[in-house]
């Protein structure tokens, strides 16, 4: 019963909150058709001023631009609401206005009293300032912002785009993550799109209050001067008392409004409390202060000055200044203390122990160390992201390879220059560079519209061209066509190419076990006569190494020990039993070259430069010792021709050749043209078909 009733009321709330801007729209028409009484006109001009502070203090208080993506239509109904009182309250106060100054209401009397301060001079001149710096000032500039912000979203769009596959590629997020991403993009471009012209909203709606004021000043005037003969003085005193109240009452709305516009347009769509930010940015550096607290104490001693006003005022300013010097200097002793004490403090000095075993380090499978001014990468109570990018990098990497990515060892290192990190595998290091752990990374995909400014260097992982850049310039930097990633992406993505060219080296005795006692829980059968009555751990580690190494995944783990229970008792050979469970795996291996595709565009030789080959095999050895250097040499600027054509058609490279040949070339085109596919005719799948594209050798 109770599922029952809340159910219902669950969508009770859905139908009245969908009914709220219809019956405002409704409502707004019926002010302007029927005439309405003083009461409720009052308590709709206090709707009105309370629905604009709301939106004033939502549009302060919002993390990002897009959390309140419903502000244009908020903007456009608040808009049109406040119209409607303007025609509403302009009919009362040309009909009723002659009969004194509540005769209107008691809202638009106050606030015409309290505006004019019993001056009707100054409180029109007071009402007009307000008024013009609604329009030229908050309105306009909120204009222009909100014209450049959805130009320059628009332009930037397809590098967010490009930066969000990166990201997939490298393992950094997943399916839906992506989509999430790609959906804010969307939103983002829809929000300031919509934000450019909500902003015309609000300027026709500041030069709509200049001119409904003229008009019931001078309608007033005529009316009660001709209609209810009243003298000029009189006319003068009610009407513009009434005028400006009512003007007052529909302006400071607008005024709000326009402020929330153009605190929304002017911030970043980045996750940051507005005030946080701006106080953390505009005091962080206390140069700025000492040097305000240094103006203003002299202007205070200067004979004439408010002494009191400008002392006051520089003493604060100076004692804000030395607690900044102090804190950063606390700071900076807490790092230098880090540093000399290899990245861990201590109180006092340590008791020195005998050595042992334990002190003897081992090397670390995958090894990351970093530079001192790296650490808050790493460091989640500084906002480091990089230990969540690498375990992104793992699990991708993980469930892509087929077994498990050791765990990524990470270290600080006060050898390595500040801004310097180095990745190493068994001790070895693998790749290395130097980053900005306070900047962005922009990389030239290949066209760019125009130079960026920034400190030039290079993409660790792929090798391009990129420009480090601040975090204020990335959207003018994706504007231009960059792909522009953050400092743990660059890292993360370097690591990830790093792992997945080095796969075979990761997975050992131990990982090969695991393997064989997962598919054990599943098939007891399959494995319990393969090891090592059939095969031993060693062959079948070797064989598992080869297939990654030639970028086989090694999920299938099922087909894999299937052939090496069927062929282990023909040939213990390794290299054997690598072909016989490529056959096995010939379907994956094509999807994974050419996805769904029912015809493979492949690269041939040509019946003699096979047979010469065959000879230098059998002359010189399997690891292609045998070939002749001129031809090897003729034979690559062919292949990586060839290759080139393809890449540039958008197809895969696939080089098909007789099974004998296939593990020899492989090795040899392996870091020459790593684009190349090599595949034996046993490895083309009975389902597709074979278009040859060209010969080497004719």
């Amino acid at each position: 019963m109770n599922s029952i009733l809340t159910s219902l009321w669950s969508k009770r709330s859905v139908v009245l909150g969908g009914l709220g801007t219809p019956i405002i729209v409704l409502a707004a028409l019926g002010m302007v058709i029927l005439p309405m009484p003083t009461l409720l006109l009052d308590i709709l001009f206090t709707f009105n001023i309370a629905l604009a502070l709301v939106v004033l203090l939502v549009s302060i208080y919002t993390k990002r631009p897009l959390d309140f993506a419903a502000f244009p239509t908020v903007l456009l109904i608040a808009t049109l609401l406040r119209l409607a009182l303007n025609v509403a309250s302009t009919r009362v106060v040309l009909l009723e206005g002659h009969e004194g100054g509540d005769a209107a209401g008691n809202v638009i009397e106050a606030f015409g009293s309290v505006v004019i301060g019993g001056n009707l001079a100054v409180g029109l001149i007071v009402f007009i300032i307000l008024m013009i710096i609604n329009f030229v000032v908050i309105t306009k500039g909120a204009g222009r912002i909100s014209e450049v912000s959805a130009r320059f979203t628009l332009d930037a769009m397809p590098g967010k785009q490009m930066a969000i596959d990166a990201d997939l590629n490298a393992g950094l997020i997943n399916q839906e993550e992506a989509r999430l991403r790609r959906q804010e993009v969307t939103m983002e471009a829809d929000f300031y799109g919509s934000m450019d012209g909500a902003s015309k909203f609000v300027k026709g709606d500041a030069i709509a209050g200049i001119m409904i004021l003229f008009i019931n000043i001078i309608g007033g005037f005529v009316i009660g001067m001709v209609q209810y003969d009243l003298p000029f003085s009189q006319a003068a005193e009610i009407y513009t008392l009434l005028t400006i109240g009512d003007g007052l009452v529909a302006q400071i709305p607008s005024l709000l409004l326009s402020i929330a516009a153009a605190i929304t347009v002017t911030r970043e769509n980045t996750s940051a409390d507005m005030g946080s930010r701006m106080l953390g940015q505009m005091f962080y550096d206390p140069k700025a202060l000492m040097i305000t607290a240094g103006i203003l104490l002299v202007m205070g001693i200067v004979p004439g000055m408010p002494h009191l006003a400008f002392l006051t005022l520089g003493g604060i300013a100076a004692g804000g200044a030395y607690w900044q010097l102090y804190r950063l200097k606390n700071k900076e002793e807490t790092a230098l203390a880090i540093k000399e004490n290899g990245g861990i403090t201590n109180e006092g000095p340590a008791e020195v122990k005998e050595l042992g075993w334990d002190d003897v380090r081992s090397v670390d499978t995958i090894g990351l160390e970093v530079g001192y001014r790296l650490i808050p990468l790493v460091d989640k109570a500084q906002g480091g992201q990089l230990l969540d990018r690498i375990k992104g990098v793992r699990k991708k990497l993980s469930q892509q390879m087929g077994f498990l990515i050791p765990p990524v060892h990470i270290r600080d290192n006060l050898d390595l220059a500040p801004n310097n990190y180095s990745i190493s595998l068994m001790g070895v290091t693998c790749g290395h560079a130097d980053i900005y752990h306070d900047k962005d990374m922009a990389i030239n995909p290949g066209q760019v519209f125009g130079p960026i400014d920034g400190v030039t260097g290079i993409d660790p992982a792929f090798g391009l061209e990129a420009v480090w850049i601040e975090e204020a310039q990335r959207e003018q930097a994706q504007a231009l066509g960059y792909t522009v990633v953050d400092t743990a992406t660059v890292v993360a993505t370097h690591l990830s190419q790093i792992l997945s060219n080095h796969a075979a080296q990761l997975l050992g005795h131990e990982e090969a076990q695991n393997l064989l006692d997962m598919l054990a829980k599943k098939h007891p059968k399959l494995v319990e006569g393969l090891i090592p009555e059939i095969l031993s751990l060693s062959t079948v580690v070797k064989v598992l190494q080869s297939l990654l190494n030639e970028n086989v995944a090694i999920r299938d783990i099922r087909s894999i020990v299937q052939t090496l229970v069927d062929y282990g008792p023909r040939s213990q050979d390794a290299e054997v039993l690598t072909a016989a469970c490529r056959i096995s795996l010939k379907r994956m291996i094509v999807q994974e070259i050419i996805g769904n595709e029912p015809e493979i565009p492949v690269i041939t030789l040509s019946s003699e430069l096979e047979q010469i080959l065959h000879k230098s095999i059998q002359a010189g050895g399997a690891d292609g010792a045998g070939i002749e250097p001129g031809l090897a040499e003729r034979i690559q600027n062919s292949l990586i021709e060839a290759s080139q054509q393809q890449e540039l058609l958008g197809q895969p490279a696939v080089l098909l050749t007789s099974g004998v040949l296939r593990g020899t070339l492989a090795r040899f085109v392996k870091n020459t043209i790593p684009s190349l596919h090599i595949l034996s005719y046993q490895e083309i799948p009975d389902d597709k078909q074979i278009k040859i594209i060209s010969s080497i050798g004719q």
